[in-house]
């Protein structure tokens, strides 16, 4: 199972350091049932890439939490045995709850198939959506609209070779 793990860049560069996603259990987003209910979509590739956008959001959330960070979403891509993930919490209309799944334990870095991380250009409008988004989360529409001007930019692929470029270690 494909399973998006949402994290900032001291994270990564933790991952890089540790050579392992996290210590576990993990939140992490994948194509599950509520979120196919949600997105209402049969394609996969669609459902894949609203699950990599609901890992997105949740790393905006982790930014929010950390204003040291650099203001850039980073959503790792990783392929588990389906035994190593369990249902996520039942929030109803929760925005979060879509796709929301747990990953028992740490992930090698190994293991990691790519990293989405936003372009420097998108720092701006991701630092105000991050400045934003629990009040997105309450229902402010003003506040709703900064977290949408960060989802307007999409996330950049890159291989994992590349991460310690990513993380200011590519020597």
């Amino acid at each position: 199972m494909r399973v998006y793990v949402p994290l900032t860049l001291p994270g990564l560069a933790e991952a890089y350091r540790t050579g392992e996603v996290g210590a576990g259990p993990l939140v992490a987003y994948a194509v599950t049932p509520a979120l196919r209910d949600w997105y209402v979509s049969e394609d996969t590739e669609e459902l894949e890439y609203a699950a990599l956008g609901q890992a997105a959001l949740a790393s905006l959330r982790l930014l929010a939490a950390d204003e040291g960070a650099p203001r850039r979403r980073v959503v790792v891509a990783v392929d588990v045995p389906d035994g190593r993930v369990s249902p996520g919490p039942e929030r109803g209309a929760d925005p979060a709850a879509p796709g929301e799944v747990g990953l028992a334990g740490a992930v090698p870095l190994a293991k990691v198939a790519s990293v989405h991380v936003d372009s420097a250009d998108a720092a701006a409008d991701v630092a105000a959506a991050a400045g934003a988004v629990r009040a997105a989360d309450g229902g402010d529409d003003d506040a709703q609209s900064l977290v949408d001007g960060a989802e307007d930019h999409e996330l950049l692929w890159y291989a994992t070779q590349e991460v310690p470029n990513l993380v200011g270690d590519g020597n």
